[in-house]
């Protein structure tokens, strides 16, 4: 574990052994995600993908920049059939931690089958299409719909329930056992899953404490009294069998009438019904289908939305982690500063708060920021200038004036109150014959120091220089 303020290693104690930063409630913070982390992590080993799915939340919650738990979190939503939450979270990944990321190796094997992209498309615009069917009471349809997305994901758990509550909708409880049977192999700690089983097994289990009713023979004869005699008429006597010839007759006189009757009566009105049926049948299709298509179009313009949202939103990621984003830029100023605090080289520092006031504009900065880099900025900048002053004013007073220059003009750009190292910077431009950088270098004293004698002297070499000119 690291040190959040320096980046050293920490050690048992509470406080940063580097930077002295007190490091106790960081620690407690971190442990509290691994731990979580690792809960998640046992879930998953057992397929309680929900489960893992809270940990794993729980985990980012104390420590968003948790790498592992995050990856992890992908796997578990793949696993689930989530694809586009599981690039999600891979994405996130990568833009916290570029280098030396698993997270690469997955977002790469989805992207780069075309195919299985594609698969992904077919499968969120069904499930969509099925849900709007459900809310428009076309079941029947709506379970051709998830049908076909799970034969392109097997493993969509979300697809997997919803075909099992229209199933249990339209009491084929067989089938819905079936559906949730296939979410428990996935995801054995789905509450909601378990929930619409125990329903299911309720339904399909046998009534108890109901005996089936015994069956009584039936009597070989039956008795009945006319007045003072019971007569006893026995059952399943054949009677004697009639002629054969006036049987046939009668049968076919029976099915020639039964036959005309049907052609005459019955045909017409089955087909009168028949053809008001698919009358119907078309229309409501019809209908269906218009439905269908306004609802398409709306939700590919509200993906089309969602895609420019994305954009957006990684553009965002992109600025706030990016190689010149705030994060990065944040990583660059605490290095330049604890460098500085470490070996006290203001030049090294000094050359990295230049490079940071060129990649951002410092007064857009958080407090924070602006805070430290004017508290490091303060302490280089005037050791930097007195420095180059004391260079420069060596050589101006040893007559060495283009040599002067150099460390003149430093001292001036560290330090602009300087009123010395101005002074002597105009000096040596008059001296060294460049007349234009002397006269604006006597303009500045004039106007920074317009009281002292070197403002007095300044305006009378400037006149002098202005006439020559």
């Amino acid at each position: 574990m690291f040190c959040y303020q320096c980046g050293r290693r920490l050690s048992k104690h509470d406080f940063c052994t580097s930077c002295r930063a007190d490091v106790g409630l960081y620690k407690k913070v971190m442990y509290v995600s691994e731990m979580y982390y690792n809960e998640g992590l046992e879930k998953a080993c057992v397929r309680d993908l929900t489960g893992a799915i809270v940990s794993l939340r729980h985990s980012l919650k104390f420590n968003k920049n948790n790498i592992m738990a995050r990856n992890l979190l992908g796997l578990v939503y793949f696993e689930m059939g989530e694809t586009v939450t599981a690039l999600r979270e891979w994405v996130t990944s990568k833009n916290l931690s570029p280098e030396k990321n698993i997270a690469d190796e997955y977002i790469d094997k989805v992207q780069s089958n075309s195919a299985r992209l594609d698969s992904i498309n077919q499968t969120i615009k069904k499930y969509n299409r099925a849900l709007a069917l459900c809310s428009q009471d076309s079941r029947d349809l709506a379970v051709i719909q998830l049908k076909k997305v799970l034969s392109l994901n097997p493993r969509y758990v979300s697809a997997h329930q919803l075909l099992a509550l229209l199933y249990m909708e339209r009491e084929e409880w067989e089938r819905a056992e079936r559906e949730l049977r296939k979410c428990l192999e996935i995801d054995r700690g789905n509450v909601q899953t378990i929930r619409y089983l125990k329903e299911v097994e309720q339904m399909l289990a046998p009534d108890e404490g109901i005996k089936p009713s015994s069956r009584h023979r039936k009597d070989d004869s039956v008795r009945y009294q006319s007045e003072n005699e019971v007569i006893i008429q026995p059952l399943n006597v054949r009677e004697p069998k009639r002629g054969g010839i006036s049987t046939l007759l009668n049968i076919g006189i029976g099915l020639v009438v039964g036959l005309a009757a049907m052609y005459f009566l019955v045909v017409p009105a089955a087909e009168s019904r028949a053809r008001n049926e698919e009358q119907q049948t078309i229309l409501k299709i019809s209908n269906e289908s218009d439905v269908k298509t306004a609802r398409i179009q709306e939700l590919e313009g509200q993906i089309e939305t969602l895609k420019g949202d994305i954009e957006s939103l990684y553009g965002e990621i992109e600025g706030y982690v990016g190689v010149d984003g705030t994060l990065q830029t944040t990583e660059i100023l605490l290095q330049v500063a604890a460098a500085y605090v470490e070996t006290g080289d203001d030049q090294t520092a000094a050359a990295g708060l230049a490079d940071i006031a060129g990649r951002v504009n410092i007064e857009e900065m958080t407090e924070g920021f602006r805070r430290l880099y004017q508290s490091v900025n303060g302490v280089v900048m005037p050791k930097l200038a007195q420095s180059y002053f004391q260079e420069g004013s060596r050589l101006f007073n040893a007559s060495s004036y283009s040599e002067a220059v150099g460390p003149l003009e430093q001292a001036v750009a560290y330090d602009e109150a300087n009123e010395e190292a101005l002074y002597m910077l105009a000096q040596s431009y008059r001296i060294l014959g460049e007349n234009e950088k002397a006269i604006a270098a006597y303009d500045k004293v004039i106007a920074l120091f317009p009281d002292s004698w070197r403002a007095d002297n300044s305006k009378s070499y400037r006149d002098r220089l202005a006439g020559a000119n």
